[in-house]
């Protein structure tokens, strides 16, 4: 009885910390572009010799490339092999999170092209030193992602290696069944160490940021203000339309939902995603709404967590607008080819790309160094507005979420319709007594791997029960 008394009194202090820390985090970096700025304004040749402080920072932030993506792939393999598990449900939502991510990446392309941010912003004397190498035919190309050996495609810097030798491991550990689990639950704590490190390089972010901006504004002037602050309008104004009119459209015709009564329900929790600047920080809550809402629990139970790590709507258009920025800044826009094949690479990587901090960016310089390793260097200008656009990318990511599980209920026949109305009208309020608010807002980041498995167990267990009936 003693012992249970102690876990509810000792689990919440820490994390409280963690989000406390998160806010001193995200506060330094808009202080250190700002002053980055107007250093670069006032004393260009001094700020254009901090450029080392930004290199350095990116450099940190490339030596976490391949084990990010090595670690996210093989557990995101696992997990659809788990998702599909649960049958139709399970199917059903894979294969349209695949299309909406497909479609968000393709969008992020389309309206960077039309906006071209980065445009009069010549940094290309910034870059890494990357040796010239001769462009050999497909064949060459096809051959050069094959790994001399296992590991190391985890030490030579090539990303597509990375990718190849991730997927092989992944598809091997699905094959051998309950024998792999070990494995797939140790390269799961390789996971969380990972995105530790991780986490410990992006308290660098605001040092990285105050560098990299100040280098840039002292060689460009006024025009990497109007460059950066082109991108982030396009990329909020994409996600507001991408939300509005794609998602609940959507919706609409599919459900006779309306997307603003929805997102309206889910106030609190954007409330809750806006102060944190993270998705993950709301799972919990979401799952319990939209059992509320009248989605019945193995849909819910499947589709929500599932869509976590693979329904990534905002990540998608951040990785692809900022790609092109990145590639028009350094003075060497992306061709058409080129943005095809990047465009395949994020399908792939970024699925487990959000849930912690700095994971999306080490995705962004992923796929810029599988492509044009002379781009990597250009991240440290995405390092500096990183924050200002990580609230519309987990809104954008919590939204096709939710508009998810209620197509996925519905188009499964799994959700009360009648109850819907209810709820969303305001006659049917949702109980927040029945929700521990404090433990909610301080879930953290690294335990959504674990969090998504336990909640998709239950839904797993109970669509197998009703199959044998």
């Amino acid at each position: 009885m003693a012992s249970t008394l102690k876990v509810p009194q000792t689990e919440p202090k820490p994390k409280k910390d963690k989000k406390d820390k998160t806010h001193f985090l995200y506060i330094a970096v808009i202080v250190a572009v700002v002053l980055g700025a107007v250093l670069g304004l006032v004393a260009p040749d001094f700020a254009q010799s901090l450029k080392p402080i930004g290199t350095a920072f990116i450099g940190l932030i490339k030596m976490m490339i391949a084990p990010v993506i090595f670690c996210t792939i093989v557990l995101g393999v696992g997990s659809i092999a788990k998702a599909a598990t649960v049958g139709k449900v399970g199917g059903m939502a894979l294969g349209y999170f695949m299309l909406m991510s497909t479609f968000a990446l393709g969008l992020g392309l389309v309206v960077g092209n039309l906006i071209h941010p980065g445009e009069g912003l010549d940094i290309s004397g910034t870059g890494y030193e990357v040796e010239a190498t001769e462009s050999h035919g497909t064949v060459d190309f096809l051959l050069g992602i094959i790994p001399t050996t296992l590991l190391s495609s985890l030490t030579v810097g090539n990303i597509l290696q990375t990718l190849f030798i991730a997927l092989i491991v992944g598809f091997a550990l699905q094959k051998m069944g309950p024998a792999g689990k070990p494995i797939l639950r140790g390269i799961g704590h390789i996971q969380t160490l990972v995105f530790r490190i991780l986490i410990m390089v992006m308290w660098l972010a605001p040092v990285g940021a105050f560098g990299a901006i100040a280098a840039v504004v002292g060689a460009t002037g006024v025009q990497a203000i109007i460059s950066m602050a082109t991108l982030m309008i396009g990329f909020y104004i994409t996600c507001v339309l991408f939300i509005a009119v794609v998602l609940g459209l959507i919706l609409k015709l599919c459900t006779g939902v309306n997307i603003f009564k929805l997102m309206k329900y889910l106030g609190r929790e954007y409330l809750l995603i806006f102060s944190t600047s993270s998705s993950e920080a709301a799972l919990p809550r979401l799952i319990a709404k939209m059992e509320h809402l009248g989605v019945s629990k193995p849909v819910v139970g499947v589709t929500v967590p599932t869509g976590y790590s693979f329904n990534l709507d905002g990540t998608a258009i951040y990785l692809t607008m900022a790609s092109l920025f990145v590639a028009t800044a350094m003075g060497t826009p992306l061709e058409l080819g080129e943005q095809i094949s990047l465009l395949v690479f994020m399908i792939i990587a970024s699925k487990g790309a959000a849930g912690v901090t700095g994971a999306g960016l080490a995705t962004l310089a992923g796929g810029l160094q599988s492509h044009r390793p002379d781009l990597v260097d250009g991240v440290g200008l995405i390092v500096g507005i990183d924050r200002f656009m990580s609230e519309a990318r987990a809104l954008t990511n919590f939204t096709g979420n939710a508009v998810a599980t209620v197509l996925i209920g519905t188009w499964t026949k799994e959700i009360d319709r009648p109850r819907v109305d209810e709820v969303l009208g305001g006659r049917l309020p949702f109980d927040e007594a029945t929700m521990n608010a404090d433990h909610v807002s301080e879930e953290t980041a690294e335990d959504l791997p674990e969090r998504v498995r336990e909640a998709a167990e239950p839904a797993r267990d109970t669509e197998l029960a009703a199959s044998r009936q």
